[in-house]
């Protein structure tokens, strides 16, 4: 488009600074109803997976607290965090695929943004104060009992879900039977917690009630990606200005082509049902969120008045413009290699990840010690993390090097889930002292060797 004025600014501000408060038209359409599909799925999904287990342990659960992480079953724990760093790049190249491809998609499909506001607040709204010009007449008028109770109502629906998605998410930090625990001994009895909540309900209230598409246009940060990630070939929901232009109001036996007009009968419905109330016939920008409203609108209008659909579509500029195929580019090739190699990488490191992992180290500030006439020793420090949900008695065994261990403390018993820090005496005879000596010692649950670890004897020089 050769105007290019409207990037300017954001539509939800006017030249003076001030909100600009969208009351966007209900959509209605055969995407939409994809979109209701697919989103109660995900709601469904989301309140639902606290309370699904594999093998007696969460689905999901990100317990940033006791540092534990259950990702299908499987716990991790901040000794796999190399494997969380992997997959945050994996995610990261994912995303810039997807978005090369198909542009914003996923922000107006599977985003838990988009997906509260526009399937359960704003739908709660359209129930309580009607549509969009409903909701500018009740706007405007002077606060009378009829605003008053349908304003009220609807903030308080607003507020109870707001509260129940705030203890969802910390369904999916503590775990949901710790999560009643808490709901059924009452605020009283954990105060603390109340007020995490409390503050919690009150920020998604905030982002639902009246944040909104600012959100998407001003905090988020993927909308800004979109400039560097988005070439011309990428799929996006796009109007066909090739075939639009110029727009004309639609009079009923006109031949337009003659006339000089383009399909585009300027209704606006495309303007009307935007969330975040952009004109997609400016071509792209970083407000859309590829909701496909638009799509869905003007369909229904070119079916009204007998013009092809189509008008407002998921294409890409080239498509558009020089009427080419959508290509898999060298771009998408290079990005998809690099992605299929790190979920590689990423699932060999999950499958071969051991359910023990130990850590043996010399004492800090210690060296050799002289054990009694005929021995010496050295002091470690030995750490056991159990990934299972069984219990383990530990014993350690010298595999290789001529050595005798003892345990300094307790038998090391170490539970399901848990770490276990303990020290113990790596002896040998003098006779075979060294300044330094190689050794392998075994970490035994019962009579199975779990692991081996590598250490090395410091000794006198003799």
């Amino acid at each position: 488009m050769e105007n290019e004025e409207f990037r300017d600014k954001i539509s939800t501000v006017d030249k003076k600074g001030k909100r600009v408060w969208i009351f966007p038209k209900k959509p209605v359409g055969k995407l939409y109803n994809y979109r209701k599909i697919l989103s109660y799925f995900l709601l469904a999904l989301l309140f639902g997976m606290p309370y699904i287990k594999i093998g007696g342990e969460p689905l999901l659960m990100l317990n940033v607290i006791e540092r534990k992480f259950i990702i299908f079953g499987q716990i991790f724990w901040p000794q796999d965090l190399f494997i969380f760093a992997l997959a945050m790049i994996t995610g990261i190249v994912f995303v810039t695929l997807f978005t090369i491809a198909f542009g914003r998609l996923f922000c107006g499909w599977v985003c838990p943004q988009t997906i509260f506001m526009e399937m359960v607040f704003r739908r709660i709204e359209y129930w309580i104060e009607g549509d969009w010009t409903h909701q500018k007449k009740l706007d405007a008028m002077p606060w009378n009992g009829e605003k008053i109770r349908k304003k009220t109502i609807k903030h308080i629906l607003f507020w109870l879900i707001s509260f129940a998605i705030a203890n969802t998410f910390l369904s999916y930090i503590i775990g949901y039977e710790e999560l009643w625990k808490i709901i059924l001994a009452g605020p009283g009895a954990n105060v603390g917690g109340f007020m995490a909540i409390s503050i919690f309900t009150t920020v998604f209230y905030a982002v639902f009630a009246f944040m909104r598409e600012q959100v998407c246009t001003t905090v988020c940060p993927y909308g800004r990606l979109q400039g560097v990630l988005l070439d011309t070939k990428s799929l996006v929901v796009a109007y066909d200005y090739e075939r639009g232009e110029g727009r004309a109001k639609y009079k009923k036996g006109e031949d337009r082509a003659a006339n000089g007009k383009g399909d585009c009968i300027d209704c606006k419905q495309c303007i009307h049902v935007c969330p975040t109330g952009i004109d997609i016939r400016n071509g792209t920008q970083l407000e859309c969120v590829n909701c496909t409203a638009c799509i869905d609108a003007c369909d229904h209008m070119m079916d009204s008045v007998g013009l092809p659909k189509g008008l407002i579509k998921f294409n890409s500029e080239d498509g558009i413009k020089n009427k080419a195929p959508w290509v898999f580019t060298t771009r998408l090739k290079v990005y998809t290699i690099l992605l299929v190699l790190l979920l590689g990488v990423l699932s060999t490191l999950i499958l071969t990840r051991t359910d023990v992992q130990t850590t043996i180290m010399r004492t800090r500030g210690t060296t050799f010690t002289k054990y009694d006439d005929t021995h010496y020793s050295n002091l470690f420090d030995i750490n056991i993390t159990n990934k299972t949900n069984d219990n383990m008695s530990i014993t350690l065994k010298v595999l290789e090097g001529d050595g005798e261990i003892k345990i300094i403390g307790d038998s090391l018993i170490l539970k399901k889930q848990d770490e276990l820090s303990s020290k113990f005496l790596l002896i040998i005879d003098k006779e075979n002292i060294d300044a330094s000596i190689d050794f392998v010692i075994g970490v035994y649950n019962g009579d199975e060797l779990i692991e081996k670890k590598a250490t090395t004897f410091m000794g006198p020089n003799i």
